[in-house]
């Protein structure tokens, strides 16, 4: 079982400082930010190697066919900018200059889902992983603490073609230390449980972890997996688990439709995996500009809504 410690950095950072830790180590990949790289954090590098570093504007579209063009040449590029600008209007670049092509162009896609929060729905990402997880050759993984994001900035550098890297706002908690290892493809159990699998990923791994937390007082142990790896996704950590439980429960920050959650039923009923199932996001709504958690819970998105749904599925099997 993983503990939790209050975070003093969000994602965003983390993803930034290593960025600019290994900007020494490799001399060659280049950044491309779209004018807001103090709040992304890209700026940590383009301070540390201003020549490999090319500010575009508020011009997105713009800046991912020209970081196409050079990665064209040959280099390995980072495109960063907020998600929602990157899976929307940069969208028709990454899938045909960047996804078609094959190219080898990492995107930092910070402010993932409702983490935007205050900034309102003009800046939370709640639809980024329908529109990119789609694209042929893309990637993608969600670290949620600091540590997960250094080592999903290396898996994502080192792994050939697009891949796309969602990042959060704020800081919220640490859980895993500098020896857990991520892979292309993999999960990792963050609290073993008989009763009910519950999936997630990125800042609802803590929203899922209270909710377990309160539920293994009231008898019911949930197992909690953090599916950090998106595309390619664990489906062998998944029926592992279900095989013990009997039950799937998956929560994510982002619109329901055309989320994570709708890819695992495909599976389950493509392969026969007939169990308990139930997926909780945004229904079919956009959010609102407010504190992150208060808008968690308006949405039912929060701990509170998880251990009452669980509750309800447990009852169900009674």
């Amino acid at each position: 079982m993983y503990t939790l410690e209050k975070a003093k950095e969000p994602t965003r950072k983390a993803f930034g400082i290593r960025l600019k830790e290994y900007g020494a180590i490799d001399s060659d990949f280049v950044v491309f930010e779209a004018d807001i790289g103090a709040s992304t954090s890209s700026i940590l590098f383009g301070n540390e190697f201003p020549k490999r570093y090319f500010n575009m504007g508020i011009a997105e579209l713009g800046m991912t066919d020209a970081a196409a063009g050079m990665a064209a040449g040959g280099r390995t590029v980072f495109v960063s900018s907020y998600g929602i600008f990157l899976s929307t209007r940069a969208l028709e670049a990454i899938r045909t200059c960047i996804c078609y092509p094959n190219l080898n162009v990492k995107f930092m896609g910070s402010h993932g889902g409702l983490t935007a929060a205050i900034d309102g729905v003009t800046h939370q990402a709640t639809e980024d992983i329908a529109n990119i997880c789609t694209l042929p050759n893309m990637k993608m993984a969600v670290p949620c603490d600091t540590n997960s994001a250094r080592k999903l900035f290396d898996l994502a550098i080192h792994t050939a073609g697009p891949f796309y890297v969602r990042l959060l706002r704020d800081a919220y908690y640490e859980i895993y230390d500098e020896g857990t290892e991520f892979s292309l493809g993999g999960s990792h159990v963050l609290r073993e449980g008989k009763d009910i699998t519950i999936g997630t990923y990125g800042d609802m791994v803590f929203q899922a972890l209270a909710a377990a937390k309160r539920l293994a007082e009231q008898g019911i142990e949930a197992e909690v997996i953090d599916f950090y790896s998106i595309k390619p996704f664990d489906y062998a950590r998944l029926v592992a688990s279900i095989q013990k439980t009997g039950k799937l429960f998956v929560i994510e920050n982002h619109q329901r439709r055309n989320g994570l959650g709708y890819e695992i039923a495909d599976y389950l009923i493509t392969n026969r995996y007939y169990i308990l199932y139930k997926h909780i996001g945004l229904a079919d709504t956009f959010a609102e500009s407010g504190r992150y958690q208060e808008i968690l819970g308006k949405y039912h998105l929060d701990g509170s809504a998880i251990e009452e749904e669980v509750k309800k599925m447990i009852d169900t099997c009674r």
